[in-house]
C-alpha cells in the first residue's frame, strides 16, 4: 500500500506537468460553457415558452431554468471526455517505454492498473469540479434555485459519472498503443458523446428507436440525474408563479428530468443502481485486463 500512493502521485505529476495537456482540459469546459450559453441558450427558452404555452414567468427564473440545463449537459459530456485526455498518461507510457520499465519492478500489473484508474479518477474529478463550481457561480448570477440537497447531489452525480468516464476510458485506452491513437478516440468521443447521452438534446425530442437504443447506455442515467438535480428547483419554484402542475410535469418530461425505458417511468434510485453496476463491472474488466500476461512475440 506504501507504494500505491507513489504511483498515483507520479501520474498525477506528469498530468498536470504537460502544461499544454492540464490547460488545454481545464479550458475545455470553460469553452463548452461559453459555446451553451452563446448558441443554445435562447434554443431552452424557446422551447420553455412553447411548453408553458406563452405563460409570463421572471427573467431569474426562466434563466435559472436554462442554466440548469447547461450546466447539467456540461458536466454529463465533461466528466467522460476529459477522463480520455487525462487517460493519455497510461498511453505514453507505453509508447515510451515507461511502462515496461514499471513491469520490471517488484509491482503487479493489478496494482499498476488500480494506480492509473486513481489518478485518473483525481485529475479528472479536479478538472470537474472546477467547472462546477464555475456553474454554480453562474447559476448565482442568472437564477440560483437549488437547495443543499442540490448540490449535494450535483457533488455526488459528479463524483460516480467521474468514476465511469474513466473505468470506459481507462479499458478503450487500455487497446490503444500510439499517441495518435488516443488523440482520434478523444475526438470522437467528444463529438458523439453528448448526442449519445442525451446531454445536447432532450431525449424526448428525438425518434422512439433512437430513445429505445440511448436507455441502454448507462451515462443517460447519469445524465437525468444532473438533469433533475440541476433544473428540479426551479421547476418547483414555477407553480408560485401559478403554473399548474401538469405543465410543470411537462417540462420535467420534455427536458429529461423524468426518464423513461420503454414507456415504464425510471426512478432515481434505479438510475444510481445502474450506475454503480456499471462502474463495478467496468473497473473488474480493467483490472482483468491488465493482469492478463501479454503474448511473447516469437
Amino acid at each position: 500500500m506504501k507504494t500505491l500512493p507513489y504511483l498515483i502521485a507520479r501520474n498525477c505529476k506528469l498530468f498536470f506537468k504537460d502544461k499544454g495537456m492540464f490547460l488545454s482540459s481545464l479550458i475545455a469546459p470553460l469553452i463548452l460553457l461559453f459555446l451553451f450559453v452563446a448558441f443554445l441558450g435562447d434554443v431552452y427558452r424557446d422551447s420553455l415558452a412553447s411548453v408553458l404555452q406563452g405563460a409570463e414567468l421572471p427573467d431569474r427564473l426562466v434563466e435559472g431554468f436554462a442554466g440548469g440545463w447547461l450546466m447539467s449537459s456540461l458536466l454529463a459530456v465533461c466528466t467522460v471526455t476529459i477522463a480520455f485526455t487525462a487517460n493519455m498518461i497510461m498511453v505514453n507510457d507505453r509508447v515510451t517505454g515507461a511502462f515496461s520499465d514499471l513491469t520490471i519492478a517488484p509491482v503487479s500489473r493489478s496494482m499498476l492498473a488500480l494506480a492509473y484508474y486513481l489518478s485518473t479518477v483525481l485529475v479528472t474529478l479536479a478538472v470537474c469540479c472546477f467547472a462546477l463550481i464555475v456553474g454554480y457561480v453562474y447559476l448565482a448570477i442568472v437564477g440560483w434555485y437549488l437547495t443543499a440537497a442540490d448540490v449535494f447531489f450535483t457533488l455526488l452525480d459528479t463524483v460516480l459519472l467521474v468514476l465511469f468516464g474513466t473505468a470506459l476510458s481507462s479499458i478503450i485506452c487500455k487497446f490503444i498503443k500510439t499517441q495518435g491513437g488516443i488523440a482520434a478516440v478523444s475526438t470522437i468521443v467528444s463529438a458523439s458523446y453528448g448526442f449519445l447521452c442525451g446531454a445536447y438534446m432532450p431525449i424526448s425530442s428525438l425518434a422512439k428507436g433512437i430513445q429505445y437504443v440511448i436507455s441502454f447506455l448507462p451515462g443517460t442515467y447519469g445524465t437525468v440525474l444532473l438533469h433533475d438535480h440541476f433544473m428540479g428547483g426551479a421547476i418547483e419554484a414555477m407553480e408560485s408563479e401559478g403554473i399548474a402542475a401538469e405543465y410543470r410535469e411537462g417540462l420535467r418530461d420534455g427536458f429529461d428530468c423524468n426518464f423513461y425505458f420503454f414507456d415504464h417511468a425510471v426512478p432515481e434510485w434505479a438510475g444510481y443502481l445502474v450506475l454503480a453496476l456499471t462502474i463495478a463491472l467496468l473497473v473488474g474488466a480493467y483490472v482483468l485486463l491488465c493482469m492478463r500476461k501479454p503474448r511473447k512475440k516469437k
